[in-house]
C-alpha cells in the first residue's frame, strides 16, 4: 500500500479534534461513574496525563457541565441538566401524542426510548388514563442497549452486527421486539423502532406491563404508532 494511502486511513481513524475528544471522554467518564471522582482517579481511568485531565476538568467546570463537591472531587454539573432538557425536544413533543394514543389503545404504560452510546434511555412516559391498574415507569431509566425490548428494537433499527443476539435478528425481520424480566424483574415489554423519513432509526416506542397478552396484537398497536410517529419526524 502506498504511504499516502496509509496516512489517509490513519487520518480517518484519528479524532478531528484531539482536545475536544479528550474533553468528551472526561465528561462521559465522570457522568457515568455514579460517584464523585478525584483528578487522579479520572486521569488514571481515562488513560490521560494528570495535568491534561485537570485542564479538561476545569474547562468543563467553567461551563457548568461538571462541578466539584466539598472534597474537591468532580461530579456531573447543573449544565448537563440544561442540555438534557434540550435533548431531542422536537421528538419528545411530537411523541407525546402518539404515546397517549398507544397507552389508551393498549391500556398499558407507553414510553419512548433513545440510544445513548451503549445504553437505552427512556425520555418520555405516558400512563394509560383509564386503566384500573398499570405499571409505573419513569423517564431517565437506562439499561444496556442489548437488554430489554426497547434496546433490542433500537438495535434492530440498525444494520446487523456480527454476534448480535438472535432476538435482535428476529426483531429486525418482524418489526418488533419483546422481552420479559430483562430490565425490571417481572415486567414485560414490547417495542418497535421509529424510523424517520430517511429510514434512520431515531428511537423506539414501547409498552411495559405485567401478565399475559397476545404479543402479536399488542405489537401491531406499537408498530402502528411507531410508524405514525416516524412519518412526522
Amino acid at each position: 500500500m502506498a504511504t499516502g494511502e496509509t496516512a489517509s486511513r490513519n487520518d480517518l481513524n484519528r479524532p478531528a479534534s484531539q482536545t475536544l475528544d479528550r474533553g468528551l471522554r472526561v465528561l462521559e467518564h465522570v457522568s457515568e461513574a455514579g460517584e464523585p471522582l478525584s483528578v487522579a482517579e479520572i486521569a488514571r481511568e481515562v488513560g490521560m496525563h494528570r495535568s491534561i485531565t485537570y485542564r479538561m476538568l476545569r474547562t468543563l467546570e467553567d461551563h457548568g457541565l461538571l462541578a466539584r463537591d466539598t472534597t474537591g472531587r468532580y461530579q456531573p454539573g447543573a449544565g448537563l441538566t440544561v442540555l438534557a432538557g434540550r435533548f431531542t425536544p422536537q421528538l419528545r413533543a411530537v411523541a407525546s401524542r402518539h404515546l397517549l394514543r398507544l397507552a389508551v389503545a393498549a391500556d398499558k404504560t407507553a414510553f419512548l426510548v433513545v440510544r445513548h452510546g451503549e445504553e437505552a434511555v427512556t425520555i418520555e412516559v405516558v400512563e394509560p388514563p383509564a386503566a384500573a391498574a398499570h405499571v409505573s415507569y419513569r423517564p431517565g431509566l437506562r439499561h444496556p442497549i442489548d437488554h430489554g425490548a426497547p434496546g433490542m428494537a433500537l438495535l434492530a433499527g440498525e444494520a446487523p452486527l456480527p454476534g448480535e443476539r438472535a432476538e435482535v435478528t428476529v426483531a429486525r425481520a418482524r418489526g418488533w421486539a419483546a422481552s420479559e424480566s430483562e430490565v425490571i424483574e417481572g415486567f414485560r415489554a414490547i417495542a418497535a423502532p421509529v424510523f424517520d423519513s430517511h429510514r434512520v432509526c431515531r428511537a423506539a416506542l414501547a409498552v411495559v406491563f405485567v401478565g399475559d397478552v397476545v404479543a402479536e396484537e399488542v405489537a401491531e398497536l406499537v408498530m402502528a404508532e411507531a410508524h405514525a410517529l416516524g412519518s412526522r419526524i
